[in-house]
């Protein structure tokens, strides 16, 4: 807290630079030296996307005339990839279009890189984050290959004024479910929700990164009508950072740069508001105001406006107790955001003490339980046998 109290002053200084939806205001990543983010939401009107994922309409839609000057081809072939017909496009973010591709010859059902429908991603060469060659978040899935609960990347290269990823199509994100069941979503969902989400991050700390917005809109379901289709997956590695040194393997100093915020205004760590060095425990607090808006619908800083948004909202998290933010949930939640903010910058998070404060609720009666599967706790040695079996007895 002493932190806090040292830097609101400088923080209130800090200029939004952008003002529309939740906005992402850029910073150097710690790994590499290039910068980018494509966080695209299937299904969006351009007004609903840019107001989701941070960027701005006016990013949008000068993506979309990007896209006009130099248009997006008819089909791609990239990387020893097959051909793909591009049809239409699934959604738009700050830096990146996403589309549907449909092979043209050949394929199969399902995902893999012989799928017949796959997911194509396009970032203009001139993007902030291809200024010095292909887009920073490649590099990233290259490190993260075979990662548990992340897409996987098929093909990649360039094509015209074009990086293309090909990967494999996934379902709805969460706020997508959240908008569809036109309603909170039950306790015991939320509990599977966070029991995978957890494991998840387990997994990618321990490839010794963090992912850097952890949201609603970056945790998906599988494909509709496919094996993975109630398997969670995080998506969009744009702001990723590594909390380990990859030569040393020691942990990252910690370094403030309080004008350089890096992630979404309402899901950000309160570490992230003070431009602190991200580590394992701020993605574990955005995963915690996560669940909270999942299970109560709204977080109490919503509605700012102007050039104190940012500011409001960080004032606004750092007065208010976990009891208070999460009144009206079972205790879990509250015992969830109480324990990782009590974790310090270096510290490597219990998962599995975090992962059994939910315990108690898995096997509450349910009928949207198993929208989520929770496979990585079942095969975790770190579980108890008793709660395996009772997240097995309600599958």
């Amino acid at each position: 807290m002493d932190i806090v109290n040292r830097n609101w002053h400088n923080l209130r200084q800090t200029p939004e630079r952008n003002v529309i939806g939740d906005p992402y205001l850029m910073a150097e990543p710690l790994f590499p030296t290039q910068k980018s983010h494509q966080n695209l939401v299937a299904g969006c009107p351009v007004e609903k996307a840019a107001g989701i994922e941070g960027g701005s309409v006016d990013e949008v839609v000068g993506l979309q005339e990007e896209a006009r000057m130099s248009p997006i081809p008819d089909r791609v072939q990239v990387g020893n990839s097959p051909l793909y017909k591009v049809e239409r496009m699934l959604g738009a973010g700050g830096f990146g279009l996403v589309y549907i591709g449909r092979r043209v010859a050949g394929g199969s059902q399902g995902n893999g890189p012989n799928a017949f429908k796959v997911a194509l991603k396009f970032e203009h060469r001139n993007s902030t984050g291809c200024r010095f060659g292909p887009p920073y978040e490649w590099q990233v899935y290259d490190h993260l290959k075979g990662c548990y609960g992340l897409p996987r990347v098929h093909y990649k290269g360039r094509q015209g004024d074009y990086f293309v990823m090909i990967m494999d199509i996934l379902g709805p994100s969460l706020l997508d479910v959240f908008i569809s069941i036109g309603q909170v979503m039950p306790p015991n969902m939320v509990a599977c929700i966070a029991v995978e989400a957890i494991s998840i991050l387990e997994k990618l700390h321990q490839k010794g990164f963090v992912h850097g917005d952890v949201k609603p809109e970056n945790l998906l379901l599988g494909k509709p009508r496919s094996s993975g289709e109630k398997k969670l997956f995080l998506i969009d590695f744009g702001l990723a950072s590594m909390w380990r040194d990859s030569l040393s393997g020691q942990h990252v100093r910690l370094c403030q740069q309080p004008d350089n915020f890096r992630g979404t205004t309402r899901y950000a760590s309160v570490h992230a508001h003070l431009g602190l060095t991200a580590s394992r425990r701020d993605d574990l607090e955005s995963l915690a105001y996560t669940l909270i808006f999942l299970i109560k619908g709204r977080l109490p800083w919503e509605g700012y406006q102007g050039n104190d948004k940012r500011f409001l909202v960080f004032m606004n998290k750092t007065v208010t107790s976990p009891e208070t933010l999460c009144g009206g949930c079972p205790p879990p939640f509250a015992q969830f955001l109480e324990a990782v903010k009590k974790i310090q910058f270096v510290e490597q998070p219990t998962y599995s003490k975090l992962i059994s404060l939910f315990g108690s609720l898995i096997c509450s009666p349910c009928t949207l339980l198993k929208t989520i599967r929770i496979d990585a706790i079942l095969k975790a040695d770190h579980v108890s046998n008793r709660f395996t079996k009772n997240v097995e007895d309600c599958r």
